[in-house]
């Protein structure tokens, strides 16, 4: 697994309103204190400005000034003190040491990029993709109206076990559900992993009880227990795809979230059958190895989840017009969210593949990856909202 050590980001925050209060300064490239009182500036690094595609421009100086004792600020009473945020392990109260996220994904063509990921200032990971490049993508928006618009930025990835490309071809009326025209591709360059998953996956539960009930469990299957079941109905998986990223949480963070939308063709004709193409969220952290992304009952992301919203049987519905999920099926955006604790070394992997055979394809849109930084993260998987 590659890695990649977060860079240090030299800032001084005033932490008046908490860890929120640290905010990059757009006119200057430094920051601000974001208080809702009285405003201080306070100095900061070198800042930098994205365009384009994922990459950044360093750019801007730093900002404010001080005297020999460091920056000054105005804290009202002087109830507050300045507290420093560097790269020396200076104390910041649970801060996160970079500014508030700003999209760097205008015209980009890395899906990391237009997740949310690796913008200028903010952490970076390593990334990594396995699968037919037919299965991976950058989109603008997935059908007429406005659900499935991105969630952050301009952009939004997008993984699936068939052509990227199908995706904005629609299926006429008169199309055959069970041998649609479009979304119903072998890839030949797919990737085929048989009764397995690529690793760090494991579709094997772990026993009786979750790693939640037992941490000892962790490393040793699944610790949801929520793939074995549909996985074992398909037996073998097909044209799998995946985005992975790989980095040691940063130093304030405490959790993080990201937001998918599922799309199958599978709806309606094997509607809870064994032909069950699966997305999973694959978190490989010192405390859990498993899938995170499931519904309240258990089950995975695929045709048997509880999430389904759109469900095409008319092909009338306007969010599949003039794309192949016309007389099909979707969930609306929903979003995963995780703990995470300071320091450890972690991997996540969003992967999807057809279960049984390469036909009749599934994808899944993803964006608006965000590190939590000032409330406890708890898991799961819900509506976005």
């Amino acid at each position: 697994m590659r890695r990649r050590t977060v860079p240090s980001l030299v800032t001084v925050c005033t932490l008046l309103a908490g860890p929120s209060a640290c905010r990059q300064d757009a006119a200057t490239g430094g920051f601000d204190s974001a208080t809702g009182g009285d405003s201080a500036t306070a100095t900061g690094g070198t800042a930098g400005s994205a365009g384009g595609s994922a990459g950044a421009t360093a750019g801007g100086g730093t900002a404010g000034s001080g005297g020999d004792s460091g920056p000054l600020f105005d804290v009202g009473n002087g109830a507050d003190i300045p507290i420093p945020c560097g790269p020396d392990g200076e104390d910041c109260k649970g801060a996160c040491l970079f500014p508030v996220h700003q999209p760097c994904d205008a015209g980009t063509d890395d899906p990391f990029a237009a997740m949310g990921l690796n913008c200028p200032l903010e952490p970076q990971v390593d990334t990594d993709a396995l699968g037919s490049p037919a299965a991976h993508g950058v989109i603008d928006t997935f059908g007429p109206t406005d659900t499935f618009t991105p969630r952050e930025g301009s952009r939004m990835a997008v993984i699936g076990s068939g052509r990227i490309s199908d995706l904005f071809k629609e299926n006429p009326d008169s199309d055959n559900v069970v041998n649609p025209l479009w979304c119903n591709f072998i890839l030949p360059d797919g990737l085929n992993p048989g009764d397995g998953l690529p690793a760090p996956l494991v579709p094997q539960d772990v026993g009786p009880q979750t790693c939640a009930d037992d941490p000892a469990l962790v490393g040793t299957g699944d610790c949801s227990n929520t793939i074995q079941g549909q996985f074992d109905q398909g037996m073998k998986a097909y044209d799998y795809a995946d985005l992975r990223i790989a980095f040691d949480v940063p130093q304030g963070v405490k959790g993080f979230s990201f937001d998918f939308a599922y799309l199958t063709v599978e709806y309606p004709k094997y509607y809870q059958t064994g032909y069950n193409d699966m997305f999973v969220g694959w978190l490989e952290s010192e405390s859990w190895t498993g899938n995170i992304s499931f519904d309240e009952q258990g089950n995975p992301i695929s045709l048997n989840a509880g999430f389904l919203e759109f469900l095409d049987d008319t092909k009338t519905l306007p969010e599949f017009d003039g794309t192949c999920m016309k007389g099909h099926a979707g969930t609306n955006w929903l979003t995963t969210s995780h703990p995470l604790t300071e320091g450890e070394s972690v991997e996540l992997v969003f992967a999807i593949f057809d279960l049984q055979d390469a036909r009749l394809d599934s994808y899944v849109l993803l964006d608006n990856f965000h590190w939590e930084c000032e409330k406890n993260v708890g898991p799961g998987t819900k509506p976005a909202g």
